[in-house]
């Protein structure tokens, strides 16, 4: 994951806005420029972006596809990439604990395998899914 640069890209999904929507979209206007969705989403990308340590984030930043147990193909997108000033980067899944159903574990953990996978060929990656508040 260091050698492409996702806190270049644009997001790989468009953020949905709507009449009557629950959540508020939009961006967070920073040299570290990204989107969010959720409010918690907003948080973060504000944390990330006052953190000295992190010179580049993307939202939305790719997408993950693999396949279940029973053969059913899964696909995810995490919330954010990061990339630190050494090089190394981190992949964000926002949710709080109360929003975390069994179908986001599996993808918060397709999303680590991938990070895991990354960094075992010399990448430095991680996942974290971030607790509630």
């Amino acid at each position: 994951m260091s050698a492409v640069r996702f806190e270049d890209a644009p997001p790989v999904r468009a953020f949905a806005s709507y009449r009557g929507q629950r959540n508020l979209p939009g961006p967070w206007w920073s040299a570290k420029a990204a989107g969010y969705e959720p409010w918690l989403e907003r948080d973060h990308v504000m944390l990330l972006d006052f953190n000295p340590a992190v010179v580049g984030i993307s939202s939305q930043p790719f997408w993950l596809f693999w396949s279940s147990a029973d053969g059913r193909p899964l696909s995810h997108v995490p919330d954010f990439f990061a990339r630190r000033g050494d090089g190394s980067a981190v992949v964000l899944n926002c949710r709080t604990a109360e929003r975390r159903w069994p179908r986001d574990w599996v993808k918060f953990e397709a999303t680590e395998a991938a990070c895991v996978a990354a960094e075992g060929r010399g990448t430095p990656a991680h996942t974290t899914a971030v607790p509630a508040r």
